[in-house]
């Protein structure tokens, strides 16, 4: 989504700094989902793109970690509670991220969330933000809740047990709060930079930025702080409602960034995710779940800031799994491991948390484009592979198990039965082979 255009159902329009956070581009025909409960967000806008510069701001700046006045959330989101949540979400299902939890949760792994804010109250999220960069918004961190339902994506613990479905990617990751804006405005365009720097001198090891821009001088050397330091950079493709004039969104499309689409529960992609950016992987981006405030925003979320977080979710499990592998030998093994693609606007397909944390992928491979790029006029569908019945999967386990069992029963009958008979069930003397009589 480029600047002026609200970013997701309350994602961030950004216009006077010409960075947007792309939360969702209207979609009036998107697919509903059967548990999906009123949006607790605002209605997004359809007022047309705005074709951004890319001239620095002459408007002054600050200091990196300072605003000139934060904002007081007078109207601080608040979500559905969790029993608006009554199946598990369907990008959960699609990816089974959570079979890789035997192999690891992300326990030593930081991810920094470059966005509005974490609100922190949240039960799924407490206790996970270990520091914060940005403005004060008093009682609450997260005035627009952007960035809340980006790391609930990512860490929200997972409370089955108080039959809550919905869980994060990655639940022991620690998580920085890099927040660059506290309102759905900014004057300071480099806090953007700014906050990457910071989080990379915080210790993370993945940085997810949903964050739609153009290229700047000052966030392509924060994208190189980070690169120069090993620190992975998972962003959003961004949203566009015309891909004929949709321009590349940073930081995305720079080298070795791994950039993410949107798709939607059938395993096709958004029309609203651009495909003027270069993409990597594909990820859920429609009809998805998350924190929202204190509570969740259920099967609402559209947006490539929604498909960014999953991504940066198996990044995170990816780097604890495999802790010697450099940023871009995860981001090859990401892109190799991938599934599905059929080029423009796809990469190299839908993530596989599975294969990319547990796979035998050779650590200096590299990606081979799977398909030729073809031209795009409409959606791309990517061939959606269904949810593991785990359920079922053990019950036929069982019965292979059985039958192999009762075959080697029958097998051992047809050999004994007729000996047996022979000597009239007579037992048999042992023999002891002459070697062994000799000694």
């Amino acid at each position: 989504m480029r600047p002026g255009v609200a970013a997701g159902a309350t994602g961030l329009a950004l216009a006077s700094i010409l960075v947007a956070v792309p939360g969702a581009a209207a979609q009036p025909n998107a697919p509903a989902q059967p548990n999906a409960a009123p949006s607790p967000t605002h209605k997004p806008t359809t007022r047309p793109t705005h074709k951004p510069s890319t001239k620095p701001s002459t408007k002054p700046t600050e200091q990196p970690s300072r605003y000139k006045a934060p904002v007081k959330c007078d109207n601080p989101p608040v979500g559905a509670p969790a029993s608006a949540i009554t199946q598990e979400p369907w990008a959960q299902s699609r990816l089974d991220f959570e079979q890789v939890w035997t192999a690891t949760k992300g326990s030593g792994i930081k991810v920094a969330v470059v966005d509005s804010g974490i609100e922190s109250a949240n039960p799924a999220l407490r206790g996970k933000v270990v520091a914060r960069f940005g403005p004060d918004d008093g009682s609450v961190r997260d005035c627009p809740g952007h960035g809340t339902k980006v790391a609930g994506i990512i860490a929200a613990k997972d409370m089955r047990q108080r039959n809550v479905p919905f869980y994060g990617v990655v639940p022991d990751v620690q998580l920085l709060d890099a927040k660059f804006t506290s309102s759905e405005s900014s004057d300071n365009d480099k806090n953007l930079a700014q906050a990457i720097k910071w989080s990379v001198d915080k210790g993370a090891r993945v940085i997810n930025v949903s964050v739609d821009s153009p290229e700047t001088p000052w966030l392509g050397q924060a994208v190189r702080y980070a690169q120069a330091r090993d620190v992975l950079i998972v962003a959003s493709a961004g949203n566009t409602e015309n891909q004929a004039k949709a321009l590349p969104a940073y930081p995305a499309n720079y080298p070795g960034v791994l950039s993410v689409a949107a798709v939607d529960a059938q395993g096709t992609i958004a029309n609203f995710s651009n495909i003027r950016t270069r993409i990597d992987v594909s990820a859920p981006g429609q009809g998805v779940t998350s924190t929202f405030g204190k509570g969740y925003a259920v099967g609402s979320l559209d947006g490539t800031s929604f498909g960014a977080p999953y991504a940066a979710g198996v990044a995170a499990l990816v780097r604890a799994r495999h802790p010697r592998l450099t940023y871009q030998q995860v981001i090859n093994r990401m892109e190799i491991t991938a599934e599905g693609s059929i080029g423009t606007g796809s990469g190299f397909g839908m993530i596989n948390p599975q294969q990319a944390v547990m796979g035998l992928v050779d650590p200096n491979a590299k990606p081979q484009q799977k398909q030729p790029k073809k031209s795009l006029t409409g959606a791309v569908n990517i061939a959606p592979v269904p949810p593991t019945d785990h359920r079922t999967q053990n019950i036929a386990l069982g019965v292979a198990g059985g039958s192999i069992g009762v075959a080697l029963l029958v097998a051992f009958g047809g050999a004994v039965i007729p000996l047996g008979r022979k000597r009239g069930w007579r037992p048999t003397k042992a023999r002891i082979p002459q070697e062994v009589a000799e000694d």
